[in-house]
């Protein structure tokens, strides 16, 4: 019976049809290409975000489904010799996972990055394991890219972008009751001594962790996640010196935890100014989606510090139901600025939603598209498909019609041989030896 009346729906009832009128919203740069500095943070989002500002929602969404790519590409299926890795090439990544489409901001993908963890019990959800023999790696997964704004992209966002996205964990919330939430210091980024003459600012030590570990056994640590990236960075930086640049850091959950030690570090250590231009800095900006708590007072301090001279501005974007931003509960203190929605006033989502639905990137993006603020209620004013919220779970109401989870490879990647064999091909190689 459900099918029936499903598909006897008119048309502006599916996914695919719901709230076309708003079509060419997001794929439009003029205004971001004119404004981008205020987008990325250069007043502190004043007077941007209760009403949400139109282009800096289609701002906030695009730095998200950046992030989203992490987690659409991750290889999580264990019996594959590939697992913790990304199935696509980093010449494919943004096309494979439908980001380049109808998208006027290109990118190309310069860096893919590797971590692990020094830590001797690292739950599942931080680093995922094959069960095959032949595994890629036994010590580290990937973890994010590093991406520059080409010509074209340049042209719709108003500079030459450089971005860091960070992947979250696979599994949702088990990583909460699993990990320590230990403080400690972190002298990488902010060196041995007291900073200001004060006490060291102190982090969380499973992030730091897997920012900052090598293992000599893995061939894609034997430098860390953190010295992967901040090469990178500093030889983009380098390369794009006489244009206006600019360094974006995104990520989700443990994603955008990470993100926030990177975003610091690039500015603390200056890699965001060229090696012989000490006088020019690139602005760097992060879009955090549920974040855990990353650091205590003294860090929010110095990170509160590094705002001047629009060195780092910080943008949370907070789900009202999500549990994991109020993690961990005690001596951690919140950074930057703050932007909360509710996915629970939105009349497209299945309600009561759940722990999983209020933590999901798509359905933070989804409310992005649609908080009304203050004034309540919901309404989407930027154009984004429906079906993306069902991508990883069951968020969407039945009536749309759009299977749940859908997001996966045809047939699990088991691809036919012509004599009838079945095999898993699931990989396309690329930083692999």
């Amino acid at each position: 019976m459900r099918i029936m009346k499903c598909m006897g729906r008119k048309r502006r009832k599916t996914a695919g049809s719901a709230d076309k009128k708003a079509a060419g919203n997001i794929i439009r740069g003029d205004n971001i290409a004119r404004k981008w500095k205020l987008l990325s943070g250069a007043n502190s989002w004043q007077g941007m975000l209760d009403p949400l500002d139109l282009d800096l929602r289609k701002y906030i969404i695009h730095y998200g489904q950046m992030s989203q790519a992490t987690y659409d590409t991750f290889n999580s299926e264990k019996a594959s010799k590939y697992a913790g890795s990304s199935r696509y090439s980093k010449d494919n990544l943004l096309s494979k996972v439908g980001v380049d489409k109808a998208n006027p901001f290109k990118y190309r993908v310069t860096k893919y990055v590797y971590a692990t963890s020094s830590l001797t019990e690292v739950p599942d959800a931080f680093i995922l394991r094959s069960w095959s023999r032949e595994a890629w790696t036994k010590e580290s997964n990937w973890i994010g890219y590093v991406a520059v704004a080409t010509d074209e992209g340049k042209l719709a966002l108003g500079r030459r972008d450089i971005l860091i996205a960070w992947r979250g964990t696979v599994r949702t919330l088990e990583w909460i009751n699993d990990f320590e939430f230990s403080l400690v210091d972190a002298p990488l980024i902010f060196g041995a001594a007291n900073v200001d003459g004060g006490d060291q600012p102190r982090v969380h030590l499973g992030w730091y962790s897997i920012y900052t570990s090598d293992d000599p056994r893995s061939p894609f640590n034997k430098t860390s996640a953190r010295n992967q990236v901040l090469e990178e960075v500093k030889r983009l930086v380098e390369e794009y010196k006489n244009e206006e640049t600019s360094i974006t850091v995104t990520g989700h959950s443990l994603g955008a935890a990470v993100c926030t030690l990177n975003a610091a570090d690039i500015v603390v250590n200056k890699y965001n100014k060229p090696k012989d231009m000490p006088e020019k800095s690139c602005p760097v900006t992060v879009f955090a989606f549920a974040s855990p708590r990353v650091g205590d007072d003294k860090f929010r301090q110095i990170l509160s510090s590094l705002k001047t001279n629009n060195n780092l501005n910080i943008l949370r974007v907070r789900n009202a139901k999500d549990i994991v931003p109020k993690y961990p509960f005690i001596d951690y203190s919140e950074v930057g600025v703050e932007l909360v929605i509710d996915t629970d006033k939105s009349s497209y989502l299945k309600s009561p939603g759940n722990l999983s639905s209020w933590h999901s990137l798509e359905g933070y993006l989804h409310g992005v598209a649609g908080t009304q603020g203050s004034k309540g209620g919901f309404k989407l004013e930027v154009n984004r498909s429906l079906a993306l919220v069902n991508k990883h779970m069951d968020g969407l109401k039945d009536e749309y019609c759009v299977p749940v989870s859908w997001w996966c490879e045809r047939n699990k990647s088991m691809v036919q041989s012509d004599d009838g064999s079945w095999e898993l091909i699931d990989h396309e190689d690329d930083d692999f030896f």
